[in-house]
Parts: C-alpha cells; structure tokens; sequence
C-alpha cells in the first residue's frame, strides 16, 4: 500500500495536472461566461436532488469531482461574472485576484498575529497604506481588513460604544442607559444587524428622514439627538452613507460631521460600494467631511474586482477598536507583542485569512490608472443609460444617478394609477429577468416599485448595457400591449 497516498495528501503530479486543468476551466469560464443565461432555469431544490444523500465512504477521483462541477454546479450558478448581471452592488473578480487566492489558499496561514503570519501582517499594514492614500484619506486614518461590510460596520460601532466610556466590557449591556445609533432611511439594513448583534436593540436605532434625492436630513438628525437626550437616551453613533444601497445617495457627510463632532457622537461612513471612487478627482464632491469621520469601510470586492470578500474599515481611533475587542490568552503572547500589529485584537476573530494578497495583486496588476479608467468607463455607462430612461416617453428615473446605479420605472404616458404601475413594473422586472439574457432588481422609494440597473462589472460595455436597455424595452412592450 502507498502510504503517503493513504494518509497523506493528493500526490504532487496529481495536483499540478488538475491545477493546470483548472486554470484551464477558469480562463474558458471568464472567456465564455457571457455565452451563458445570467440566472438559471431551476427551481429550488433541483442543485440538491442531483447531490447525494451521503458523503462518500471511499475518495473519489478529482476527475469525476469536476465533471460534477460542470454537470451539477455550473448549471445552478447565477453568473455574477457575467457582462450582463446589473443586479445588487456586482462583484466581479479579476484575474490577478483569482491567481492570488490560488497562492493565499497555498500559503493558508493565519493572519492572527504578527508572529504567526509576519508577510500577511506587514503587507496587510503596506497595501492598506497604499489604499488609504490613493481614496485621499488622511494620514491618521488605520486600516484593517474584515470579510464584509456588513462585520466591518459592525466593529464600528462596537467601537462607537467602547467610546462612550461606559465600562462595557466588564459589566455588559444591564447597567448602560439606553443607547441611541443614527442612520437615515436609506442606510443598509447591515447597520440593524450590527445593534442586533451587539445588544442594543432595534428600538435602539432612530432612522433619520431623507430628503427629495435620499439624502439624511442634518436639521432631521440634529432634532432627534436633542429629543433622545432630553429622553434620557444616550446618542453614541451616527452612521451616513456614501452610496446607499437602494439609489446610491450621498449624505451630507460634512454637515453630519459638524454636528458629531459637537455633539461628541461617533461618525461611522458606510462607502461600501462607491467608496473606490474616491481615487477620481471628479468625484471628490461626494466625500467632503470623510476626513473628521471615525471610521470609514470601503469594500474593495464590490468595485475594485477583486474576489469575494474583502472589506476594509479604516478609523481614526484604532486604540478605541482595540479597547472594545482586545483579549490575549497566555498561548497567544509573544515577545514582539509590543511592538507589532497582532490583527486578533481588533475585532471578534481569532483565524484571520491572507486577504490582503488579493488587493496587492489587483492594485499592482492594473494600477491606479487602470483602475481609475475602468471606473469611470462604469460611470459613464451608467449615465448613457440613464440618458436612455430619460429620453423614452414611458420610462422615467425614480432617484439620481451620482454614479453609476440607475433606479426608474415603466410610467406609460398618461398612466397615474400608481398600484397600476408598480404591478406593471414588478411584471416587467420578472419578465426581463425570466429571459436570461440579463438580471436586475428592483427596491422601493417613496411607495413606488422601482427598477434598479447597476454597471460596476468588469467586463461590461457598452453594448451590453444596450442590450439590457433592448430587452427593457421589448418587455415592456410586450406587457403594455396586453394590459
């Protein structure tokens, strides 16, 4: 018997065949994914019935994994690699990201202190530098990096808590008074989760109003703090949004950092999604004030093609982030303790992946000028297609387009009846999604079913984007004829 077959790993040759065979199956994937349906015509549990009941007792052949890949898996796969998936904030991974989750995978250390992983830590500590100077964030602003925004937001506000100096590390939530967090309307439901999470309550949340563009409200924001603290509740975290999730919006940072910073409340900016547009000069209109926020999370696995996940959150006050999470047990400590970045104290997990690899790669692959002109080929495609809603006599934009997400609706002329038209909308949003030729979704603003259309994937164009606006088009017709 072979030993080192039975209780070791796969054989070397073994592996450097199916690797070669894989890189294969992802170059032909990449090359052809837009030959494909964006969703699949399934219906839940098709992926299951096809995968059996029981893990296998003996190993199978790598071979007969991946014809399973192609058999079982690709066909139950919605193609957010595809030029036509338009839907939530898309995530597209580039090459350079792919081949460097092959070597973060091959290294697989864990990042969870300096020692255990010196060129994770210090090349996380490098291109995070490199990231905050190219989004024009201040000096003092720290970085780590976390999954999602949805965690990083979350230890933002841990964070936010920690500062308000009540000892709740020691004592929890029992002895605190009641603790109030701002988002406006618009704000992703992220921030609910986070309060969740951290014991604070749903009723610990106060949405603030959002004006005609989606926008918080500061006067709105400014009112319900002085209301809270007249009501015994202690204001503790403001959260504003550069890009909302529904529209893209863009609160008044500036005017919001004035009042917190008055106020002494912590100033947390959720630029999720449109936060790498800070590298273009242009756009720096919408990221005024970032600079006196307490944290700020961007995720570069949303518009920066790099691969699913990667989110950063940078703060001013890293010692606070610290405080709130800080925990050595004896086995962990080491001599460069003091001087080092052990990445374990500043948030919930102790394994933390070779993230930063991806970043490292897609940064120096494309450059900032790559980057720079892929982003605003994106802009500018999302603003031709809303040139296209505004021209069409039965079609109108819901919101504004600050980049490139453009939510609107089929409105046919002389049609007020708004039940009417949010029936006609939703039947057009599924009908289009239901030929597979693109995938959009929708959300809903001021009472009205909207249709949103996002280009942020890294190889659309434009005849993409006019195809999505053909299908539209056609749809519609085709449903107005038969209403």
């Amino acid at each position: 018997m072979n030993k080192s077959k039975s209780y070791g790993d796969m054989p070397s040759e073994e592996f450097r065949k199916y690797g070669y065979q894989l890189i294969d199956w992802a170059v032909n994937y990449i090359e052809n994914v837009g030959s494909f349906t964006v969703l699949p015509n399934i219906d839940p549990g098709d992926v299951k019935s096809k995968l059996p009941n029981h893990a296998p007792q003996s190993g199978e052949p790598i071979n007969k994994i991946i014809e399973d890949v192609d058999k079982i898996i690709l066909p139950g796969t919605t193609h957010w690699q595809h030029p036509n998936f338009m839907a939530y904030f898309n995530s597209t991974a580039s090459g350079p990201g792919i081949l460097a989750e092959l070597i973060s995978a091959s290294l697989n250390v864990n990042s969870m202190l300096w020692k255990s992983a010196p060129a994770s830590t210090e090349l996380e500590e490098t291109v995070l530098s490199w990231f905050r100077e190219i989004i024009n964030l201040p000096k003092e602003f720290w970085g780590i990096i976390y999954d999602t925004a949805s965690v990083s937001s979350m230890h933002a506000i841990a964070a936010a808590r920690e500062n308000i100096g009540f000892d709740i590390r020691k004592n929890g939530m029992s002895s605190v008074p009641k603790l109030r967090l701002y988002c406006s309307e618009q704000a992703h439901n992220s921030i609910d989760k986070s309060v969740l999470t951290l014991g604070i309550g749903l009723d610990g949340i106060r949405k603030i109003p959002v004006d005609s563009e989606f926008r918080m409200i500061p006067s709105e924001l400014e009112k319900a703090i002085n209301e809270d603290r007249a009501n015994g509740c202690v204001p503790f975290c403001v959260v504003a949004t550069i890009g909302t999730t529904s529209t893209t919006s863009v609160d008044p940072v500036e005017e919001i950092a004035k009042i917190c910073t008055r106020e002494k409340i912590w100033l947390h900016v959720d630029a999720a999604h449109a936060g790498v547009t800070a590298m273009l000069p242009e756009m720096q209109e919408h990221f005024k004030g970032v600079g006196h926020a307490d944290s700020f999370v961007v995720n570069p696995h949303k518009w920066l093609f790099v691969p699913v996940d990667l989110s950063i959150l940078f703060t001013r006050k890293p010692e606070i982030l610290k405080q709130a999470f800080s925990l050595t047990a004896e086995y962990l400590k080491t001599v460069e303790d003091s001087s080092v970045n052990n990445y374990m104290d500043y948030g919930i997990q102790l394994g933390r992946r070779f993230r930063s690899l991806k970043l490292w790669f897609v940064l120096r692959y494309f450059g900032v000028e790559g980057l720079q002109t892929r982003l605003r080929e994106h802009i500018r495609l999302g603003q031709l297609f809303a040139k296209w809603v505004d021209e069409h006599p039965n079609f109108e934009r819901v919101a504004p387009t600050p980049f490139s997400t453009v939510c609107f609706h089929a409105k046919p002329t002389g049609w007020n009846d708004e039940i009417k038209i949010n029936d006609l909308n939703e039947k057009l949003l599924n009908a289009v999604n239901a030929t597979g030729k693109v995938f959009i979704t929708h959300t809903k603003l001021n009472g009205k079913f909207t249709i949103r259309l996002c280009v942020s994937g890294l190889r659309t164009e434009e005849k993409h984007v006019e195809l999505a606006w053909n299908v539209l088009q056609e749809t519609f017709q085709k449903i107005f004829n038969e209403s």
